[in-house]
């Protein structure tokens, strides 16, 4: 039997972006991401390794150099909209979240769980790590253009904000591929 179990549930990629390699979040659109073992060739969160940030606190002096599995954000469009509409916004354009793909038709995604793959046909393959929690950095990119609107964007993304993941196969992920979803053949941990 599998370790990994393939789903019904199947994702288009109807937005992908590049967040450089800088201070802010701000992604650019585009239409093809080339992904490599290392990620996204020249964005923020490129490479196979990383510093230990504040996530990991509890694990390691921050700077500490670890395993990268945060090269990717992936939300789902679906959840994006949820953020919006308790926000008060007609929607959330991705160039602020610092996202890399956004995916129509996973329910629930940010809670899908960790070590999920997502799977395009040609093989290229995501590994999810685990829900990317809301920070204060796409609240600032979206009070940019939507003055008085950027402090709600944390606690309305809570549990929304998507995941993060890292690149398992390279190869190339377009606009409109499909990803089939495979999540881990366990039970839920129980202790």
């Amino acid at each position: 039997m599998p370790v990994l179990r393939e789903t019904e549930y199947q994702a288009e990629v109807v937005w992908l972006g590049h967040v450089p390699a800088r201070q802010s979040l701000r992604a650019e659109a585009v239409e093809t991401l080339c992904l490599e073992f290392s990620g996204d060739r020249g964005a923020r969160h490129e490479g196979v390794n990383r510093a230990s940030c504040v996530r990991v606190k509890n694990l390691y002096p921050q700077g500490t150099e670890i395993r990268n599995v945060r090269q990717l954000t992936i939300l789902s469009v679906e959840e994006m909209d949820a953020i919006a509409a308790e926000m008060g916004l007609e929607r959330l354009d991705p160039v602020h979240l610092g996202v890399s793909i956004v995916l129509r038709g996973i329910p629930d995604f940010t809670h899908v769980p960790p070590s999920s793959r997502l799977q395009v046909a040609d093989g290229l393959t995501l590994t999810i790590d685990m829900e990317n929690r809301p920070c204060v950095l796409p609240g600032r990119e979206i009070e940019s253009e939507s003055p008085g609107y950027g402090a709600a964007f944390k606690p309305a993304a809570q549990g929304r904000r998507g995941v993060t993941a890292w690149v398992e196969r390279p190869g190339q992920l377009r606009l409109g591929d499909t990803l089939k979803l495979f999540v881990p053949d366990q039970r839920p941990w129980a202790p």
